[in-house]
């Protein structure tokens, strides 16, 4: 008999097999024992998972995701064009800026927007029409201005180090080509360095979202509308505490997997033909 046909004997993996079961009968143990528990009260989860004021929170967590993220984004672009700017005045400015709002907790910064009339009781403004316009600043930041200032300047220092990255990730070679065969530095920054420095600003940027989304939580703190904010609202009257936070759970957990399915699906198009989203087998042959 050649060697070819011989049977290849494999050895039964004993100890994955008796793992995968303890681990299996373990998790089932833990979620019989939460299905049944009579006072996590899932008839009152139930009632309020689509609750209207649940869902109007639900929406208020997306606005102040996306506007925040976007607004950040453009911020964040802004400060990494001027750290690698030439010019050391420019460059000190944007590394202060990220080193006090990267710096400091972002529940601070929720507070400080938030408290910011005791130190500016009055906002004026002079135009060249009307003269000089002022307004009340308790007039003009509510929880939800508050909650979309803070969060938009805490992202933005992020933002920022995410896009610094991307562009340094491009090889400067490449830069000093383009300069060479005669296109402007923008020129060469739209169609060499942005380009590139996508496929490694996508995949941090859309963590940074998700982690955004997650975030928005701390805005109850100052009464902000999110969905955190309505469901306090809810179970402060109520007393359904625990039932609440197993509504405000469920739906971030579905907002978070819907955010992560479209990060899967933009990282495939951004990183088609490249291998940078091939899969690297580490097991054993």
């Amino acid at each position: 008999m050649r060697p070819s046909a011989l049977p290849i004997a494999r050895r039964i993996p004993w100890f994955t097999l008796v793992a995968a079961v303890i681990l299996f009968l373990s998790v089932s143990a833990i979620i019989s024992s939460i299905a049944n528990n009579a006072n996590l009260r899932w008839d009152m989860v139930g009632k309020f998972l689509f609750n209207a004021r649940i869902i109007d929170g639900v929406k208020v967590t997306l606005e102040l995701t996306v506007l925040s993220m976007l607004v950040a984004a453009i911020i964040g672009f802004i400060l990494a064009l001027a750290w690698q700017s030439s010019n050391r005045l420019l460059s000190a400015l944007t590394w202060f800026y990220v080193w006090i709002f990267r710096g400091t907790p972002l529940l601070v910064q929720l507070l400080f927007w938030f408290n910011i009339s005791l130190v500016l009781p009055q906002v004026t403004f002079w135009t060249p029409f009307s003269g000089t316009i002022s307004w009340q600043t308790n007039d003009l930041i509510s929880g939800y201005t508050a909650a979309l200032l803070g969060l938009i300047f805490h992202e933005a220092a992020y933002m920022s180090e995410i896009f610094r990255g991307g562009f340094l990730s491009v090889p400067k070679g490449q830069v000093e080509a383009a300069l060479s065969l005669g296109m402007t530095r923008n020129a060469a920054l739209r169609c060499i360095v942005l380009p590139q420095s996508m496929r490694a600003i996508i995949p941090p940027a859309t963590n940074q979202l998700i982690s955004l989304l997650k975030m928005t939580s701390l805005v109850a703190v100052i009464g902000g509308g999110d969905l955190l904010t309505r469901a306090q609202f809810i179970y402060g009257s109520n007393f359904a505490v625990i039932p609440l936070l197993i509504v405000v759970s469920v739906w971030y957990l579905a907002l978070v997997s819907i955010a992560t399915g479209i990060q899967w699906y933009v990282e495939r198009y951004i990183g088609a033909g490249s291998n940078s989203t091939q899969k690297i087998n580490i097991s054993s042959p």
